[in-house]
């Protein structure tokens, strides 16, 4: 892989992770478009990585409120205080951030007769050479992002108050994510994880909208939910390129490159995403990854038929 192709990558990844376009998506039709193929699994992980410093450094604060609070939960347990209606707010958060991430247990389930876990099958999917099924999860997540903006001014939001500074109405819903939110969301998270396509963030985020989540709860959730989803991700790709002695044949210098720019990019794109969030500004996706998948599947059904990556002229 060159510099430049790592520097794509990672601007991709670092725009992808946290827009709500799903960045799995992206990289493949990336590594499509550029015929990249070896090693892609460990060095999307990698950018990940560095998208993961990206969110640590915007709610670096929040993270080490939520460690304190982990380990007074703990602390109550053994000391037989511990009352789930007397817990502060971000003790409730710890408990909702712990709900949202066990369906992502179900990863590791084992799918009878195929003799594969549902991780492993979602892996056999992310294949750049086919971007048919990157496409129809590009306009699944059109119809979702557009789903939860619709229900922010719907009788689920009961309070709609006027922004004169932006001129424009501001969404109320509940500034707590509740455990029911928290399962939900985590549901929607561990479908994302099997169908590259499907954006987390932006999945993640209508879910939570559609529950009656505020806007701004609902983006935090999802973005600190994060955190140990990739952590969890990096961690155990990086074992397992580590046993199959796949890091022997990775060029670093593109690599460090490559996670360098996604942690950059990333943070930029957090803050970006926050403005459109708040000045009503999310048709643009919705309309950007209908179009993109739309494009994605009639790309994908021309390449079936003529057995070529129309952009490289490699057989698929």
């Amino acid at each position: 892989m060159s510099i430049l192709e790592a520097i794509v990558q990672g601007v991709v990844q670092g725009l992808t992770e946290f827009l709500p376009v799903s960045s799995s998506g992206h990289l493949l039709l990336s590594q499509h478009v550029l015929g990249v193929h070896e090693n892609n699994l460990f060095f999307n992980i990698m950018l990940h990585m560095g998208t993961l410093i990206a969110v640590l450094a915007v709610y670096y604060k929040k993270v080490i409120e939520l460690i304190k609070s982990c380990f007074s939960i703990i602390k109550k347990i053994f000391t037989l205080k511990f009352d789930i209606k007397k817990t502060s707010d971000n003790e409730q958060l710890v408990i909702s951030l712990i709900i949202g991430l066990i369906p992502l247990f179900l990863l590791f389930v084992p799918v009878p007769t195929t003799g594969m876990t549902v991780k492993e099958i979602a892996e056999s999917m992310s294949n750049e050479k086919n971007i048919i099924i990157v496409g129809i999860c590009l306009i699944f997540t059109s119809f979702l992002l557009r789903k939860g903006q619709k229900v922010q001014y719907s009788e689920t939001f009961s309070k709609i108050k006027y922004d004169e500074k932006n001129h424009s109405e501001i969404c109320q819903g509940r500034s707590k994510v509740l455990f029911l939110d928290a399962l939900w969301i985590g549901i929607m998270q561990f479908i994302a994880a099997i169908f590259p396509g499907i954006s987390r963030s932006g999945s993640t985020l209508s879910v939570g909208l559609v529950r009656g989540v505020s806007r701004q709860s609902a983006l935090d959730y999802s973005f600190i939910i994060g955190i140990p989803t990739i952590l969890a991700a990096g961690l155990l790709e990086t074992k397992e390129a580590i046993e199959q002695n796949l890091l022997q044949n990775i060029d670093i210098t593109p690599m460090i490159i490559g996670v360098l720019v996604s942690a950059i990019v990333g943070f930029l794109a957090i803050k970006i995403f926050k403005w459109l969030l708040k000045t009503n500004k999310m048709m643009i996706f919705v309309i950007y990854t209908f179009v993109l998948g739309l494009i994605s599947v009639i790309i994908g059904i021309l390449e079936l038929c003529s057995g070529r990556n129309i952009f490289t002229g490699f057989s698929i």
